[in-house]
């Protein structure tokens, strides 16, 4: 009886728990000399992201403590993104260089913006 109770808490607890994703579309802007620049639309659906442009390949997003977009662009860039800005109209995001060597989570090379498009 003990361990029937504790699997209904263990699935109910499951159930109640949603990961938070990047859903819909966006302008993205990067930040150019202080200005922002509109580059392209982007969609995001589950765990791929994809470009209007068709010559632009398609991404991937992992989640964990910093949401990252590999493969964007060209695949020696990635973006991360702060947790707590899925849920706003405005997203900030920082751009890493992977041929950077080291620990490229740690140094920006960039900024930018995701705006979402109602």
């Amino acid at each position: 009886m003990k361990y029937l109770a504790l699997l209904i808490t263990l699935v109910s607890i499951n159930f109640i728990q949603k990961t938070d994703k990047l859903t819909g579309r966006y302008n993205y802007l990067i930040e150019d000399y202080g200005l922002y620049v509109q580059k392209d639309k982007i969609t995001f659906k589950d765990s791929v992201f994809i470009f209007d442009n068709k010559y632009m390949p398609k991404g991937k997003i992992s989640y964990g403590n910093v949401i990252l977009l590999e493969n964007f662009i060209n695949t020696d860039l990635i973006i991360s993104i702060s947790k707590d800005q899925i849920k706003k109209d405005t997203i900030q995001f920082y751009i890493h260089d992977k041929s950077g060597g080291g620990n490229y989570l740690d140094i920006s090379s960039g900024k930018g913006k995701l705006i979402r498009i109602k």
